[in-house]
């Protein structure tokens, strides 16, 4: 079992490692992709959503009038755009598809810089990039059942895990590193259980397709089976004739009795501005513990209602209530901080553990100064899978801030900067002496970190003082927790540096000095 522990824990710790850390960062997604678009304006007052629904409404049929589908994401207070999604005949656009953001307030497309914004690294955590989706998925599903396999073989591995937990000796090098570890592990354990096994069950349908295969076979069976997974609405064959939407705020009005004013999370459009237009309001996320459906369908030229789609089979709505357990969105502020602590907690149980596997090896090396290829391999990946990591998510936002807003593909190039600063971090690490690396590119991470805020200020109108003062509490928070994260990197920079690892000497010069002295004595 420690053999299993270790080994499932390190042939995909890198991997894991990132995944936990952009994982964590994606709980506050929406808040980073508001910091990211600096042009969009706070949004000073609750609006109500089903305004705003009409209004985007209107602004797509005027700039796509031939879209077969669209649909809209509506705000829930911790967003300060509308984001819009619509599918084009592929003879009008090459992609089949559009996509923007819109002013709530006005209805119309806005103009911000390029960028994905917090969603990259949301999609990074299970998707990774310049890979297609599919193998990226299939990537991640082995991770976590490496991972899972590494928590239980883990918890048998350490009979006295939980009396570990209590204990924690600074500055003893191998066991300082263990106690961090099974603390770190401890204190979250139901978190990484939990959150392990439901990544896992998002997407169980690519990994374990098999008996899905064999039941469902018929058309209208595949149907049935994705009405019990989403609110996806078939857009089915057109009529021959056209007519004009009917009043999308009327719908959503309907579903707000049902729900609450600001329980409404989309409107779905299938064959808009068709006899045949069908519309879908799906509930929001915020307060329901589960990602079931929960819909309410209307046709879309009269606005009567057609359906009420708020009820699933046992097994969807199982996997629904995993799926929200894994992403959070139902959380209220705190509980999204409790879930994002925890969830740091885990990226360093991780990588306390990559860390732990060199230290320990590293003493029994017979000459710790010229270490075998494959942990010179190892400990140059976990440089810079850990430390230049951050230096990369880091360089990510400095991108987001300098390069020329009107720059072709700018959103593309945003994450090109962020692979070559991380691609450059491992050369460093590569043609650096170990322990050096490490305590450069914490420093770096450090610096860049507390730098952040003061790029804020001078490339944008939103510096830290008038956040503070206007009471825009998403940069305020963001440029906090930049100082705060420079902060821990220097303090790790600062013990690496201080107290490097305490290696044995080569086993031939421990037998020599192990040898009598002249008076008898035993060397030391």
């Amino acid at each position: 079992m420690s053999d299993l522990h270790t080994w499932t824990g390190l042939l995909l710790g890198w991997v894991l490692y990132a995944m936990f850390l952009t994982g964590t960062v994606s709980f506050f997604k929406e808040e980073l992709s508001q910091w990211m678009r600096p042009e969009l304006p706070r949004v000073m007052q609750a609006l109500d959503p089903a305004v705003v629904a009409q209004r985007v409404a209107d602004e797509i049929g005027r700039i796509a009038p031939s879209a077969t589908q669209w649909s809209i994401k509506l705000p829930e207070g911790r967003s300060n755009s509308v984001y819009a999604f619509w599918r084009l005949p592929v003879a009008q656009d090459a992609r089949g598809f559009g996509e923007g953001h819109f002013d709530p307030v006005t209805g119309r497309q806005v103009e911000a810089r390029g960028t994905l914004g917090g969603d990259f690294f949301y999609r990074f955590h299970f998707q990774f990039y310049y890979m297609s989706p599919f193998w990226g998925r299939l990537l991640a599903g082995l991770a976590a059942m490496f991972m899972l396999i590494a928590i239980v073989a883990g918890v048998i591995t350490h009979k006295k895990i939980f009396t570990d937990f209590f204990t924690f000796r600074w500055g003893k090098g191998q066991r300082s590193w263990l106690d961090a570890h099974n603390a770190l592990s401890v204190f979250g354990l139901p978190f990484h259980v939990m959150i392990t096994y439901t990544g896992l069950v998002t997407l169980m349908a690519l990994y374990v397709p098999w008996g899905e295969r064999a039941a469902i076979k018929t058309p209208a069976e595949r149907q049935q089976l994705m009405a019990e997974l989403n609110a996806f609405i078939p857009p089915g064959k057109p009529a021959a004739d056209a007519a004009p939407l009917g009043s999308i705020e009327a719908m959503v009005r309907q579903a707000q009795v049902r729900w609450g004013t600001t329980d409404v999370g989309r409107v779905n459009a299938a064959n808009p501005g068709n006899a045949a237009a069908r519309i879908a309001v799906t509930r929001g996320d915020a307060g329901r513990v589960s990602m079931s459906p929960d819909y309410l369908e209307f046709d879309g030229v009269t606005g009567k209602l057609v359906s009420v789609h708020d009820r699933v089979g046992a097994a969807a709505e199982t996997r629904g209530v995993l799926y929200a357990l894994h992403i959070g969105r139902f959380s209220d502020l705190e509980t999204r901080w409790l879930y994002f602590i925890v969830s740091f907690m885990g990226t360093a149980m991780v990588g306390t553990g990559l860390v732990m596997w060199t230290v320990k090896r590293r003493q029994k090396l017979p000459d710790p100064e010229r270490p075998y290829f494959g942990f010179r391999l190892v400990e140059r990946l976990n440089i810079a899978s850990i430390a230049g990591l951050s230096i990369a998510m880091t360089a990510f936002l400095w991108a987001n801030r300098l390069l020329p807003t009107a720059m072709a593909d700018r959103a593309f190039w945003e994450i090109h900067v962020f692979f070559i600063v991380w691609g450059l971090t491992l050369l460093h690490a590569l043609l650096r002496p170990a322990r050096a690396a490490w305590v450069e590119q914490l420093w770096a991470a450090a610096a860049l970190l507390a730098l952040i805020p003061v790029l804020n200020a001078m490339t944008t109108q939103r510096p830290l003082w008038h956040s503070f003062a206007v009471g825009d509490w998403v940069f305020v928070g963001t440029d906090l927790m930049c100082w705060t994260l420079a902060l821990l990197h220097a303090v790790l920079a600062i013990r690496t540096a201080r107290h490097g690892a305490r290696v044995r000497p080569p086993r031939s010069l421990a037998k020599r000095d192990a040898l009598p002295t002249m008076s008898g004595e035993a060397a030391t």
